[in-house]
């Protein structure tokens, strides 16, 4: 008997990996999303888009609903929203899922499984990081841009045994590690890099092969780091590779850095960071789950984070402005950086 997944928040990951499973029947899925999705999806059907193949998946396996008591029937539910919209969607939730349902946060920052626990005391909830990214295509596509598993946090006795290894038989990769709270703090590091992509409007890839880009990243690491050592939290390693080493390959000539990317990590040069997306279509970002954690993080210690509380300034005067990204240049951002 299949299982039954549930995806809270249908964006860009929630309907990668709900479509996944649904493309290789290894479940029952149900999507909580907007009418205009499940209008372009009714007309196109959905396509999942690899680095060298795409899947297609009929309209009536990757259902769409907007009532979220289509989820009470799930056995897993995997939750996708915004990080801004977690206390809100975990209430909502509480009134819907039975007991025992398992709630899988797919989200970027560290404190959603927290808030989550706290609005489904009966519920199991289990923190998981998405280390690859997925953009929406015109259509109905959508498409991965980065290679990287899915890491959730395993429970003792195999309790998920069955919806990880439907996510497996789907294709998707899954690293099984406990405790996970190292691999979030790298993944909110790594992702400091969001805001540099937002404000720069400059795809990841290039983004990655601009020195410039590169100086700007660089420096947000480095004190995010500098931070973490003073609060006593070890991130883990990125691919076998400690972060401290990663800021220095950051500082390399170009040519060298291409080389290391390319074996670390396969990046579509579509691929743009969720942050520059929210931008452009004038929604909140997630600037202070990611940059601003790090600003929080120092103040409890009784220090500071400046670069980082200064470009999260930044994303949020562009957040303001509501033009898109102000597509700032290396020269532009550091400067601006640097005005403080």
């Amino acid at each position: 008997m299949s299982i039954h997944i549930g995806i809270m928040g249908a964006g860009a990951i929630g309907v990668y990996v709900g479509g996944r499973l649904a493309a290789k029947g290894e479940a029952e899925v149900m999507l909580i999303g907007r009418k205009p999705l499940a209008d372009a999806i009714a007309e196109h059907g959905l396509t999942l888009r690899e680095f060298d193949h795409e899947d297609r998946v009929d309209a009536d396996k990757a259902r769409i609903d907007e009532d979220v008591r289509a989820l009470s029937s799930c056995e897993v539910v995997f939750c996708c929203v915004k990080s801004g919209a977690t206390e809100e969607t975990a209430k909502i939730l509480a009134g819907v899922l039975e007991p025992g349902t398992v709630v899988v946060s797919l989200q970027n920052g560290i404190r959603n499984p927290e808030i989550l626990c706290a609005a489904l005391p009966n519920n199991p909830v289990v923190p998981a990081v998405v280390s690859f990214n997925v953009i929406i295509r015109e259509g109905a596509v959508f498409q991965r841009t980065t290679s990287g598993p899915l890491i959730v946090e395993s429970r003792p006795g195999g309790q998920d045994q069955r919806w990880v290894d439907a996510l497996r038989a789907a294709g998707v990769e899954v690293d099984e590690v406990r405790p996970l709270a190292s691999e979030q703090w790298t993944k909110l590091l790594l992702n400091l890099n969001n805001a540099v992509g937002a404000l720069s409007g400059a795809p990841t890839r290039d983004m990655i092969l601009s020195r410039g880009y590169r100086r700007v990243i660089a420096k947000l690491l480095d004190e995010a780091l500098d931070v973490l050592d003073g609060a006593g939290i070890r991130p883990a390693k990125f691919r076998g590779v400690p972060l401290r080493v990663m800021s220095f390959i950051m500082k390399l000539p170009t040519p060298v850095v291409r080389l290391v990317i390319r074996a670390q990590l396969r990046v579509d040069p579509e691929a743009r960071v969720s942050m520059w997306t929210d931008l452009e279509r004038g929604r909140p970002t997630e600037v202070d789950v990611l940059n601003g954690e790090i600003v929080r993080v120092a103040g409890e210690h009784g220090g500071a984070a400046p670069i980082n509380r200064r470009i999260a300034e930044l994303v949020h005067e562009a957040e303001r402005a509501g033009a898109g990204s102000p597509n700032m240049s290396p020269e532009t951002l550091l400067r601006a950086l640097e005005d403080d």
